[in-house]
């Protein structure tokens, strides 16, 4: 019998289910005025026979579970702070497929037979991972929850899709923190304690200008007919100011820098010896990976065999100074546009030092394919207004896109007063189909997709109205002043657009808003209390005072020096009745005992008499 269960053990540990695929990448990019791109990337992979066993080697088993007990096939989930600025930025990061709206956002299709059970595998998604991330992704309930028909595609490979359901949430309001980046972290296969995610300190991360962190979960089938695999990708972008980020670690408390270190520019006619006018910086400013990130690279992190290198992509000038420092060998690839790829030691420190260059400016960068901007408009606390401005700075090709809001059931839209106009002129012809979906108070929110055309070189400006809703005293959050989160549009740039070089969709997000709502006073409740409360206190005083209160006259009242007098007088006998009781008690315990023992001698004298 020990025999048959070491040689399964044996065929367990090297079994095919065993090998997997891990790669990680980082990629650094200089951006103007200071600011550095940090892009993480890290990959792994299992079969799909594997995963449906149940057995996990690089797959995190905590996210895996999740998904096969709701079922969900395809996953996506986002956490994001801040707002990527594209005038100075230039393009987004990964075409904008791995950013999320602020806060919180969540899709995934689900296999269900019915919207029911869907919606309740959704929400049993939602629920785990809220306790797997430390997040309130538990409130996305179903006044949060729709179903995008256009915007999302599956990017997995999917046998069959009929079964599939999508469901879309979002969570603006929630503040993503270090809570959230140590379950991030423990789903990697060395836990961030060893290749390029030693980088990511939540000090750093959190930080940063704009940050977000991605989960993404897809199957991969081969073309060649192989198995499947399910692969999960872990990224984090992030834009990093150097001068905040290179601060010293003793003093983080911001404090502007002594006189005598800033460059002044004596060419102003007011400079003087305790004036000071600070010059312009001609260059970009030096860095240091560890100095940045507070640590060098430490090692890498090797789970499998054979599989690609980790490395880190620098983008540099060509005559850029780059200084490497490492413990171990390490390989270097250069090409002609300046990309500079690592290949990692196995083992040691590993850093970077950047020096000074050239300042960069944002036309050098690669530009968006448009600009969306989306702003409130209207006055008082019963209706209101929005407006949507989409800019295609292209001069030669048209832009197709998709336009996604998902808006509150409290902010209900006049779908009637939709207005396109282009360069101020109407222009309904670019608004090429609508799918709506009306809200259900207190059970459902606003699902509105438009498909719009934007000419060459021109905006196009999107209206509507809509009412506010009154909602019920309970329903006010602490800070009801402050006003109600709305999640942010959703853009989605189509490929078959004038020019066919685009072959990847581009997706982008408008900034979140706050929606103020018409709020009752709800210092009125506790005035209420007060007054009841004084009244109530006042009335019952009152009577109790008359029912126990005895009322004597003022002659009947005898001076204070003779009831002093009597109360002495009073504790005196009461004392002495003590003390004489006491003695009493005394000599009777006395009598008591000389009776025993007498008693006992008479006992005694009489049997020996009898004897």
């Amino acid at each position: 019998m020990l025999v048959i269960v070491f040689a399964l053990s044996l065929l367990c540990l090297f079994a095919p289910w065993a090998e997997g695929q891990y790669t990680e990448q980082l990629e650094l990019h200089p951006l103007p005025q200071s600011q550095l791109l940090a892009a993480f990337n890290f990959k792994a992979n299992t079969s799909k026979s594997d995963f449906d066993a149940q057995n996990y080697r690089l797959f995190p088993r905590s996210l895996g579970q999740i998904l096969q007990h709701t079922h969900a096939r395809e996953l996506h989930l986002r956490f994001s702070l801040g707002r990527w600025d594209s005038e100075n930025w230039g393009q987004r990061p990964r075409h904008g497929r791995r950013e999320g709206g602020t806060g919180v956002e969540l899709w995934a299709w689900v296999e269900a037979d019915s919207h029911e059970q869907a919606n309740a595998r959704w929400l049993t998604l939602s629920n785990a991972l809220s306790g797997l991330f430390c997040a309130s992704i538990n409130f996305i309930d179903s006044t949060k929850t729709i179903r995008p028909a256009m915007t999302f595609d599956l990017e997995g490979s999917h046998k069959n899709t009929s079964g599939l359901h999508l469901l879309h949430g979002a969570l603006p309001h929630e503040v993503v923190c270090t809570e959230n980046l140590t379950p991030f972290l423990k789903l990697l296969p060395c836990k961030g304690k060893a290749g390029i995610a030693t980088l990511l300190d939540g000090h750093k991360l959190f930080d940063a200008s704009w940050q977000t962190m991605a989960i993404d979960v897809r199957p991969i089938c081969p073309a060649d007919g192989s198995e499947c695999l399910l692969e999960i990708e872990q990224t984090v972008d992030m834009v990093l100011d150097l001068d905040r980020s290179m601060r010293s670690q003793h003093d983080p408390i911001p404090r502007p820098p002594p006189v005598e270190e800033i460059a002044c520019d004596s060419d102003k006619w007011y400079n003087s010896h305790d004036t000071c006018y600070p010059r312009e910086r001609s260059t970009e400013r030096d860095w240091t990976l560890s100095k940045v990130f507070g640590r060098p690279i430490r090692g890498s992190c090797h789970v499998n065999e054979g599989a690609s290198p980790e490395s880190v992509t620098l983008h540099a000038a060509p005559s850029q100074d780059i200084q490497i420092i490492a413990e171990e060998a390490y390989s270097e690839h250069k090409s002609e546009d300046g990309l500079v790829r690592y290949v990692l030691p196995s083992s040691g420190d590993f850093d970077i030092a950047l020096g000074e260059q050239p300042l960069i400016s944002p036309s050098t960068l690669e530009q968006p394919r448009l600009r969306a901007e989306r702003t409130m408009v209207g006055y008082g606390q019963e209706r209101g207004g929005m407006r949507v401005i989409l800019t295609n700075p292209s001069t030669t090709d048209s832009v197709d896109l998709v336009y996604l809001e998902s808006l509150p059931w409290f902010m209900k839209p006049y779908l009637h007063t939709l207005h396109a106009s282009i360069n101020s002129a109407p222009s309904p012809s670019s608004i090429q189909q609508i799918f709506y979906r009306p809200a259900i108070d207190r059970a459902r929110g606003t699902h509105l997709e438009l498909r719009l055309h934007v000419p060459a070189g021109a905006s196009l400006v999107l209206t509507y109205d809509f009412e506010k809703a009154i909602l019920r005293y309970t329903e006010y959050p602490p800070d009801a002043n402050r006003g109600f989160d709305v999640a942010p549009s959703i853009v989605k740039l189509l490929t078959n657009s004038t020019n066919g070089d685009h072959s990847t969709p581009v997706y982008l997000r408008t900034t979140s808003m706050l929606l103020p709502l018409p709020t009752p006073d709800f210092s009125m409740p506790y005035n209420v209390i007060i007054l009841t409360s004084t009244v109530m206190a006042m009335a019952f005083g009152s009577i109790f005072n008359l029912i126990v209160r005895r009322f004597v006259a003022a002659d009947e009242v005898e001076p204070a020096g003779i009831v002093a007098i009597k109360a002495k007088v009073q504790a005196l006998v009461l004392n002495l009745k003590q003390k004489i009781q006491k003695s009493r008690e005394v000599k009777a315990a006395d009598l008591n005992g000389e009776t025993k023992k007498y008693g006992s001698w008479i006992c005694l004298s009489a049997t020996a008499h009898s004897i």
